[in-house]
């Protein structure tokens, strides 16, 4: 950050002020890791940072569930590592951090509850880390299909699921 304030007073100075523009409009947005454990994904701790995104409504609560190097634990009542519940933002993808024991074998789970009552519904939307395909007949992936190796902050993107009629797909 340092190194690109001092760059920018360089461009004033010399009077680039096209430059100054163009090193504003191409520099990436900083990520905005919201959530209880935000810190651990700035701070250079161990976290998975997950971006959900497509979401159908914004409406209700996205809850992002951490689950262990145990696949039978995976999906299992009361075998979550860590749960985090935060509203739905009005726009745009959310970035969840969430942070992790220790460098390992991990799997995510994501639900949008889209009346915020606490409790899954048809309407309600899902995913997984590595997005899987889901469908009526096959709700709960393997472990091994959403697994993922986390080592410092890992980024993770899960597309949420919405029920069509008889089918189970992305928004887009």
């Amino acid at each position: 950050m340092e190194k690109r304030l001092v760059m920018l007073n360089k461009m004033k100075t010399s009077g680039g002020a096209l430059a100054l523009a163009l090193a504003f409009a191409a520099a990436p947005a900083p990520a905005q890791a919201m959530g209880p454990d935000a810190a651990a994904c700035r701070g250079g701790g161990t976290g998975i940072l997950v971006t959900v995104d497509g979401f159908r409504t914004r409406t209700g609560n996205v809850r992002v569930a951490l689950y262990g190097s145990n696949p039978r634990s995976f999906l299992a009542r009361g075998q979550t590592l860590r749960k985090i519940d935060l509203p739905v933002s009005r726009s745009g993808p959310m970035q969840i951090c969430v942070a992790v024991p220790n460098p390992g074998r991990y799997a995510v789970a994501v639900r949008h509850d889209v009346d915020g009552n606490g409790r899954s519904g048809w309407s309600d939307g899902g995913g997984f880390s590595r997005n899987p395909d889901i469908s009526l007949a096959n709700l709960r992936p393997s472990y091994e299909r959403v697994a993922i190796n986390v080592r410092g902050v890992t980024p993770v993107r899960v597309v949420l699921n919405y029920r069509f009629g008889l089918s189970i797909r992305p928004v887009s």
